[in-house]
């Protein structure tokens, strides 16, 4: 069952809060050490009100995380609203996180309205592409984030609101706090809990679980009886995935509505997919290479060890070089 409540403001802008009761279809597919260290963690986290930083390529699945955090924390039956910074016109972005007083502008609503924040309270605001919110509004949401209380354009006096913000973006933050597009101040106050989700490329052990998961959701909703043959699966391990996890489930969806037989073999994927990897592999640097094979392993040792000390022992460094490593790889 679904709930949803809409907004249109003066603007023609739709906003909508959803409560998701079933849980089943939102569930995350964890099938590798990597991605059951980061819902390990989103477990622990999820009781409190911190605030949330998520990055990851688009299509990786931050969205997908910051559900689940929602859901397992005490804000499960309160609002969890969503809205993508880089949608929403400039001009507008301050009057649509705090709201405005009657008359704080012309053409606005002679009652006034209220922004997203009042919206969200008591429950979660998911701020996606933080990246592309601009300097001003930045540091009005950072005295939002500070003194967890708002004021409407156009007011005098400030409101209180509870509400738990998640921020995901597919940029590099840092590298945006060094260029002067990002304030440094609202950065550090994000970056309490870190969670980096890796690109689909780098967890190829995930393809055959996330595949059969997609097929099951697009036969239920499509009252269809189809699958992939052990030889397609093999060929979609060998494919590098640019669009991440949203690809491959476009991929299953469009397989399934254009090919007139239950098993998709090989030969009905597009050619694409079809191409020696070593022709369609993107080309990254020796540092990126290292990096994340130093996460990987970082991650591993961390899911199968009771401490910190264990994991540095089982990884052959000390303490203190792990949490270094940890801190510039954003390991939480």
């Amino acid at each position: 069952m679904q709930e949803r409540w809409e907004r249109m403001d003066n603007q023609g802008l739709v906003f909508e809060r959803q409560q998701e009761a079933t849980a089943g279809v939102f569930e995350p597919v964890i099938s590798s050490p990597v991605t059951r260290a980061i819902f390990e963690l989103a477990l622990r986290v999820a009781p409190y009100p911190t605030t949330v930083l998520i990055t990851g390529e688009t299509g990786t699945g931050k969205e997908v995380l910051a559900s689940y955090i929602h859901r397992q924390s005490p804000r499960a039956k309160h609002p969890f609203i969503k809205v993508n910074c880089g949608a929403i016109p400039e001009s507008l972005l301050e009057s649509e996180l705090f709201g405005y007083e009657r008359g704080a502008f012309t053409g606005a609503r002679k009652e006034g309205a209220i922004g997203l924040f009042e919206a969200a309270h008591p429950g979660t605001l998911l701020l996606d592409e933080i990246s592309e919110l601009p300097i001003m509004a930045q540091a009005k949401l950072l005295r939002a984030l500070q003194e967890r209380e708002i004021r409407r354009v156009g007011g005098t006096w400030s409101r209180n609101v509870d509400v738990r913000v998640i921020v995901c973006t597919n940029q590099n933050l840092d590298e945006l706090v060094n260029q002067g597009l990002f304030r440094s101040d609202l950065y550090y106050r994000l970056n309490v809990v870190h969670f980096h989700i890796p690109a689909l490329r780098e967890r190829m052990d995930e393809i055959e679980l996330l595949c059969e998961h997609f097929c099951k959701l697009v036969n239920k909703a499509y009252g269809l009886y189809k699958r992939f043959s052990p030889e397609a699966i093999e060929k979609l391990k060998a494919y590098h995935w640019p669009g991440n996890i949203r690809e491959l489930r476009n991929l299953v969806e469009r397989m399934f509505v254009t090919s007139p037989r239950e098993v998709i073999g090989p030969t009905d994927l597009p050619q694409r997919y079809l191409c020696p990897p070593a022709v369609r592999r993107e080309t990254r640097t020796l540092k990126e290479i290292v990096a994340d094979a130093e996460r990987k392993a970082i991650l591993e040792a961390l899911s199968r060890s009771p401490d910190r000390q264990s994991a540095a022992r089982s990884l052959g460094i000390d303490y203190s070089t792990l949490s270094r490593k940890m801190n510039r790889l954003g390991i939480r």
